[in-house]
């Protein structure tokens, strides 16, 4: 259990992270809202000065749970949107691939030439180069 001191010291902590709080206001809804990217700690109300006031006491809030490990995992989460691209990953800078086309076949047709060497075949019967330059496929 957090203590008072505690929070507040997280509390100071954060706003100072925050800076000043210049609330913007949403003409679909009329309202004054505020948010920061570092915590998932929104507040509108209908003026700035509301808004101004009240949102240190849901931070404040936020805070408290978060020492008391009462957030669900997916508050804290934060995504980017790369779908697990990191540092290191994926090819070697350098290397070539064949460049590739996504094509609807029946799905017999398609199961005949995802076989391993039903592609090796057709490039030896030079079936495969000729379709590219009559761009069949």
């Amino acid at each position: 259990m957090a203590t008072k001191k505690e929070i507040k010291n997280h509390l100071k902590i954060a706003l100072e992270e925050i800076g000043d709080i210049h609330p913007w206001f949403d003409k679909e809804f009329k309202i004054w809202i505020f948010s920061h990217p570092a915590y998932p700690v929104e507040y509108f109300g209908d003026s700035k000065e509301e808004v101004i006031q009240n949102y240190p006491l849901y931070l404040y809030d936020f805070i408290e749970e978060r020492l008391n490990d009462n957030l669900s995992v997916l508050t804290e989460k934060q995504t980017i949107g790369r779908g697990g691209k990191r540092e290191g990953a994926g090819r070697p800078k350098g290397t070539v691939k064949e460049p590739t086309k996504r094509v609807t076949l029946p799905l017999d047709i398609a199961e005949w030439i995802s076989k391993p060497d039903t592609i090796s075949h057709l490039r030896a019967l030079g079936f495969v180069s000729t379709c590219r330059m009559h761009k069949h496929i």
